[in-house]
């Protein structure tokens, strides 16, 4: 025992943040079965304290252990669409709805709804008179009735009654708490540029608002969406989203979205909430395809689907009409100008107007386009991606410039997990050629052990550090942790080197000189990599920005927590 070397300040600072690391990166390699990734803020599951991170036991009493297992659980809360008939003291109206009754009241009149008219009395339902409240509470009950759903998670029981799927998205337990990056999951990422000389970041920030908005519409989930700059102070964004890959989110992204209804040389609407409050998507009364035929070359399909108008684009559209003639065609009266719809510029669709509508404040509009395709199927799945794409351009409205994709890679999932297997034998084999390197160079297992343990305390702080940040791990971060503990290594042997210079009786009373030296040295190696970091964290639009950060993060735990360390190690050992 009289060899082991006494431990003092650095080396116990050294395992105080090897500990926080592994706390921070908490590895949990045994974990099974799911967790809960989030829960739709505003719901009852968020309010009845299901929590990001809760791990899913039970299901009904039924042990869960696997996505397969939880779909299947909760697969009896799927329902089917109800045909409601509501009648109120305006008018009459039919439609389908799923998960709720598809409006809401207060003593009776509706303060909210898709479907039925703001303002209006509910009377009827389905054919029973509503009197109260409670009449309508009971044939809502009746017609949409709420299942019961006992989910156990490892902190608690929790009873719901709904009427549709649990509002929480789900995914298999975690490892550990190292995020991986889109290299290593799977999905998309894009780098788009906004195209212009005078685009300001409030303009970067409007785009980010609207792309949001757009791909949150479109249903897309684990979005990440930033600002970046590059070293010519161009800026992009940069959309990755994890467990993606279509060429739908593409198209979505990059296309401008500029949607117009025009009668003549009048703008009426434009795309956007604050034009149209409402438009139907995934309810088959107001939204579907409409029809399929042949066409000259396959088969053509058409959608149609409803959207209602403010008052102010009503009046817009009152004004537009009122002056306008009346025209014969196909057996039907028309106005003689057609509301045409165009989509960045591009004529999409144009209707003809009925003489009824003339000068009046008409707040629904029936939209509709074509798909076309070789077969029926392939012209079908066109319409309704047609139909998809516009219904979400007239939610979110257009872009505020235009954009262009830089650059667009796709990864899947399994490629992803290639990646996190080879990156780790790349690690280790790593490690072994450097360990076989230093026993070859220095024949002595004193100086290797102590290297080694060094190098692997690096990599685990770094990981820790990134852990601790919620710095997501991709190829570029791993190769940034890889170049860190090269320099570390370097490190260490100048200081080996450094202290072995000159024989024992140099060593044995000149070391603190030696040490001085050779942190000289360290020192202006670390400023020197920091400084040639810094530029990488803006080129190439920060999609490098990984191996930046990972870099800096491990040559600063090298040079303030590891190589002290090391010094007082080798310090006793080299001087036995």
């Amino acid at each position: 025992m009289s060899n082991f070397p006494k431990l003092n300040v650095r080396i116990w600072i050294l395992i105080f943040a090897i500990i926080i690391a592994i706390l921070a990166i908490a590895p949990r390699p045994w974990a099974t079965g799911i967790e809960i990734k989030s829960v739709v803020p505003g719901t009852t599951y968020s309010e009845q304290g299901l929590e990001t991170g809760e791990k899913i036991l039970a299901i009904n009493g039924q042990e869960i252990s696997t996505l397969t297992e939880y779909n299947n659980a909760v697969k009896y809360l799927d329902r089917s669409p109800v045909k409601l008939n509501v009648k109120t003291n305006l008018k009459e109206y039919n439609y389908e709805t799923t998960y709720d009754i598809g409006f809401v009241t207060e003593n009776l009149t509706v303060i909210s709804s898709k479907f039925v008219d703001k303002g209006a009395i509910i009377t009827e339902v389905n054919n029973k008179k509503i009197e109260s409240q409670d009449d309508l509470d009971k044939i809502s009950s009746e017609l949409l009735p709420k299942e019961k759903i006992t989910i156990t998670t490892n902190r608690k029981e929790v009873i719901f009654l709904t009427r549709g799927t649990p509002q929480i998205t789900v995914t298999n337990a975690k490892t550990s708490n190292i995020g991986k990056g889109l290299d290593l999951q799977g999905g998309t990422r894009a780098l788009l540029r906004p195209v212009g000389e005078d685009v300001s970041y409030q303009d970067i920030e409007d785009l980010i608002a609207v792309l949001s908005n757009r791909l949150n519409v479109y249903g897309v989930k684990d979005l990440s969406i930033r600002s970046a700059t590059d070293l010519n102070n161009q800026k992009y964004i940069l959309i990755e989203i994890a467990d993606v890959s279509s060429d739908e989110i593409s198209n979505l992204i990059k296309q401008q979205g500029k949607f117009e209804a025009k009668i003549g040389d009048n703008v009426i609407f434009q795309g956007g909430q604050k034009d149209i409050p409402f438009v139907c998507r995934e309810d088959g009364t107001c939204a579907g395809i409409k029809s399929c035929d042949e066409a000259q070359e396959g088969y053509v399909c058409t959608f149609q689907f409803t959207i209602r108008l403010s008052p102010e684009v009503a009046k817009k559209h009152a004004a537009a009409t009122k002056d306008l003639g009346i025209i014969m065609e196909n057996g039907g009266e028309y106005l003689e100008k057609n509301i045409d719809f165009y989509l960045d510029g591009r004529l999409v669709d144009s209707l003809r107007v009925s003489k009824d509508l003339r000068g009046l404040e008409t707040q629904d509009i029936l939209i509709s386009g074509p798909g076309y395709g070789a077969t029926e199927q392939d012209a079908f799945n066109a319409a309704v991606y047609n139909m998809n794409n516009l219904q979400t351009i007239l939610i979110t409205g257009s872009l505020p410039v235009e954009i262009e994709v830089e650059k667009l890679d796709t990864i899947s999932p399994l490629l992803g997990k290639d990646f996190v297997r080879n990156a780790f034998i790349v690690g280790i084999l790593a490690i072994i050629g450097v360990g076989l390197v230093l026993y070859f160079r220095y024949k002595s297992l004193k100086i290797l052990i102590p290297v080694m343990i060094t190098l692997v305390s690096e990599v685990l702080l770094t990981l820790g550090v990134a852990a601790i940040i919620k710095w997501d791990m991709d190829l570029v971060s791993i190769a940034g942790i890889i170049a860190a503990v090269g320099t570390g290594v370097d490190d260490q042997i100048v200081m080996i080197d450094e202290i072995l210079k000159g024989g024992k009786e140099e060593i044995t009373y000149n070391w603190k000189e030696k040490i001085k030296r050779s942190f000289f040295i360290i020192l202006a190696a670390y400023a020197t990599t920091v400084a040639a970091m810094i530029p990488l964290l803006w080129a190439g639009a920060g999609l490098v920005k990984g191996f930046a950060v990972t870099t800096i993060i491990g040559v600063s735990i090298g040079v303030f927590i590891t190589r002290p360390a090391f010094a007082a190690v080798a310090e006793k050992i080299l001087k036995k």
